[in-house]
């Protein structure tokens, strides 16, 4: 149980309505801000302004999964009015409060730092990246279905990067019968890939696999398919970007060039939001219980 725990969520899409849920039911006192659009209020979540006594009194502070740009702006899909966190709203949490977030930017480590809160990145736990991953596979493999005219069946994919993400979509692909191969900065993911039946390169050498592909799939939050990789691909290949803004794709580039290029970060929250809100909510229940041993205990 979470009893005796203030919680307060700012922001986020359809997967911070499990989390909600999932506080509310276990007994914590939650507060939201950020979500006068939803289509039902939660039983047990006061909807309330971003202000100083809700912000003072949290011992939890839950951001979405990308907490906020590098201006503390707060994606958050059902307010009314944009919402950004400020260091004038940090500087008022309560010393004991920690902060969690998926993944978070500069800005947010930077106002962390100043007030010596702690700062929880979910996306850093390997359960929740590789639970994650599956949802993030299947919203890939959806879009490159709507955005070509060819089955993924005996397609020539790449996927770039051998981490939680690339390894489930390259599985995933190969499940569905496309040609995979996987570009790899490390030498013991290459040796895995072979295990696994796709055809590892290098990702410097990308510009010599290119040429006759179908689909790309980054996963590499770098700028990696450059203007020079782009020329060498085929016009009718498409590139699905699953990295988080701006992507690793020169999406200028590929206008010009007259490759369609997709950025697709979040895909999760877009294609399967209560699954992958219940991969988190979980996750952040089991971390809320770790960081608060001393909670009232619920009977």
């Amino acid at each position: 149980m979470l009893t005796g725990i203030r919680v307060l969520v700012i922001g986020g899409d359809a997967r911070q309505l499990q989390v909600l849920r999932k506080c509310a039911d276990l007994g914590a006192s939650v507060h939201a801000v950020g979500f006068e659009r939803i289509p039902e209020k939660i039983p047990g979540v006061s909807f309330v302004p971003l202000g100083e006594e809700v912000l003072e009194s949290a011992d939890a502070l839950i951001l979405p999964v990308v907490g906020c740009d590098d201006e503390g702006k707060v994606n958050a899909l059902f307010a009314e009015e944009p919402l950004q966190l400020l260091d004038e709203h940090v500087s008022v949490l309560p010393g004991h409060c920690t902060i969690y977030t998926g993944m978070a930017k500069p800005y947010l480590h930077n106002l962390s730092e100043k007030y010596g809160l702690k700062l929880v990145e979910l996306l850093n736990r390997d359960d929740i990246a590789i639970h994650n991953s599956i949802p993030t596979a299947e919203g890939a493999v959806m879009m490159a279905i709507q955005h070509t005219e060819i089955t993924i069946h005996r397609s020539k994919c790449i996927v770039l990067g051998m981490g939680r993400t690339g390894f489930t979509l390259a599985k995933t692909l190969q499940g569905l019968g496309a040609d995979v191969k996987i570009g790899i900065r490390w030498k013991d993911e290459g040796a895995r890939a072979a295990v696994m039946g796709w055809k590892p390169f290098e990702t410097r050498d990308l510009a010599d696999e290119v040429s006759d592909i179908d689909l790309l799939f980054n996963t590499i939050p770098t700028m990696i398919i450059t203007a020079q990789i782009l020329s060498r691909m085929p016009r009718s290949a498409v590139i699905i970007d699953l990295a988080s803004a701006p992507g690793g794709c020169d999406f200028s580039s590929a206008e010009k060039i007259g490759i369609k290029a997709v950025l697709a970060p979040s895909l999760p929250g877009i294609v399967a939001p209560k699954t992958a809100g219940m991969i988190m909510a979980d996750a952040l229940v089991q971390q809320l219980l770790q960081d608060n041993p001393n909670r009232e205990e619920g009977i």
